[in-house]
């Protein structure tokens, strides 16, 4: 091997190999496919190898691209260990930070809590991305996700930022046509709106009230994958939602929604998953302990 690999292009290689793809990879990364390609086949002529296997729709990783792709994160993992020990040195974080949530909390509240990090910490480089599904963080390569709920991998780690829970509402015009639930078994009468979203059970809403934890089943003819479209559906009438109260609260305090069951509440604080300690990232640390801050504020 007469050259060493460029650390871009690892990086770039590693991205390829996460998204499974040179067009998803341009995107991310805002350059071309021919880009995207071009750095690719250097890097692969540089190793002497075939890394990826192409085909119209996809790319998979060859065997010496998975050893490459093993080899590539271990150096890339190091760079950034360097970089933040070099940062404390300064006491200035830098580098980049991979983040991910849920859409409708990553536009109300990540992200301005991200924007005045950007302000504080200059030297951050931060990468956003907005999902509503469950996200795998090494493979998928994301330093940080905040979420609903604590980690259920066991490998990952779990700090809580805030306390949140998530309390049923409905319109006022809803309540008045179909009556208004007395008992928590009553739910499964009425027209509830369901919402397929990240590690939230679907049909199945498990409250805490007078008795303790209870769980009731619940149907409704309208469902959907984003918190905010399942907001406004609810204030349209369409019937009973169970949603954080970060996000409905507004709507209660202006009576376009109502609490129904309000001894009712399911707890849901606000937790930072990442798959290292924060003692090993100056930059993880730093952002984790700003959020605690910024959320609970």
């Amino acid at each position: 091997m007469k050259n060493t690999p460029q650390l871009d292009d690892l990086r770039l290689f590693c991205a390829v190999a996460r998204n499974r793809s040179f067009a998803a990879t341009a995107r991310e990364l805002g350059v071309s496919n021919a880009v995207v390609s071009k750095r690719i086949a250097v890097l692969e002529a540089t190793l002497a190898t075939t890394l990826l296997h192409r085909t119209t729709r996809s790319v998979a990783l060859t065997e010496p691209g998975e050893t490459v792709l093993q080899w590539a994160q271990r150096i890339l993992d190091d760079v950034d260990q360097l970089a933040d020990a070099v940062s404390q040195t300064r006491s200035e974080p830098a580098g980049l930070l991979r983040i991910c949530t849920s859409a409708g909390f990553g536009r109300i509240r990540v992200g301005p809590a991200l924007s005045a990090l950007a302000r504080r910490y200059p030297a951050l480089e931060i990468q956003l991305e907005l999902l509503d599904r469950p996200v795998d963080l090494i493979d998928e390569g994301f330093h940080l996700d905040i979420r609903f709920g604590e980690a259920h991998e066991p490998y990952l780690i779990s700090r809580r930022l805030a306390a949140n829970e998530r309390v049923l509402c409905a319109a006022p015009g809803y309540l008045r046509k179909h009556g208004k639930p007395k008992r928590l078994a009553d739910l499964a009468q009425h027209r509830c709106i369901l919402i397929r979203e990240r590690y939230q059970d679907f049909g199945r809403w498990m409250l805490h009230g007078p008795q303790g934890e209870e769980t009731v089943k619940v149907s409704g003819p309208l469902s959907a994958s984003n918190g905010e479209i399942v907001h406004q559906w609810a204030i349209d009438g369409h019937g009973i939602i169970l949603r954080s109260i970060w996000d409905v609260g507004p709507s209660l305090e202006r009576g376009d929604l109502v609490r129904v069951l309000p001894q009712y509440a399911q707890r849901v604080d606000v937790w930072a998953v990442y798959p290292s300690r924060l003692s090993a990232s100056g930059r993880l640390r730093v952002c984790v302990e700003f959020l605690e801050e910024y959320l609970a504020g």
